[in-house]
């Protein structure tokens, strides 16, 4: 069961999933310093919180709701990374950017199970990526129709701009318009 935490207690992932390759490539030549990879490729928890772009609260929060394990542990249990990882988070980010909350994005990416059999592991992992396409498409049509709203807008403002009439509270703020008396448009309403 995932705990009620508010998001915004959280701090966002914001690393891009190309530069955060580029980001542990650089660290490689670290390793060893505590800044980089390890002689396993693996990254403590600080240094991949910063490559990541998020804070130590995050990563183990994420690994207690099981968004993200460590790949492993040290004699003293300081958690280590994979680079993979990165993808991982940026995934998680990309989803709560399309307005999933955690708990529908740890079931879309519960894909990890051991003893899953294959033809089950991909066909979980087709399904995320098959709704995340299909949250993307959403948001690109919502966009699409805003964007149209805006258009509508512009066009009705052109005709504003010849208007005698000036929107106060006497005339309603011209709801409706004095000259062809239609609803204006949603987002020229909202200004006027």
């Amino acid at each position: 069961m995932l705990r009620n935490m508010s998001i915004r207690t959280l701090r966002p992932i914001t690393l891009s999933h190309a530069s955060s390759h580029a980001a542990m490539k650089n660290d490689e030549a670290t390793a060893g310093t505590g800044e980089g990879p390890d002689e396993r490729g693996l990254v403590k928890i600080g240094d991949f919180a910063r490559l990541a772009g998020t804070n130590l609260r995050t990563l183990r929060y994420y690994e207690e709701i099981g968004l993200l394990r460590p790949a492993a542990r040290s004699p003293g249990g300081f958690r280590y990374y994979r680079r993979e990882d990165l993808d991982r988070l940026a995934m998680v980010n990309h989803l709560q950017q399309l307005g999933l909350e955690l708990a529908r994005i740890h079931a879309l990416m519960d894909t990890r199970a051991e003893d899953r059999p294959r033809a089950e592991f991909v066909a979980r992992v087709r399904q995320a990526l098959e709704a995340q396409a299909a949250l993307i498409d959403e948001r690109m049509a919502a966009l699409a129709s805003q964007r149209a709203g805006l258009g509508t807008a512009l066009a009705k403002l052109e005709e504003c701009s010849t208007c005698s009439h000036v929107p106060a509270p006497g005339n309603n703020f011209c709801h409706p318009c004095q000259l062809d008396g239609k609803r204006l448009p949603l987002d020229l309403s909202a200004l006027f």
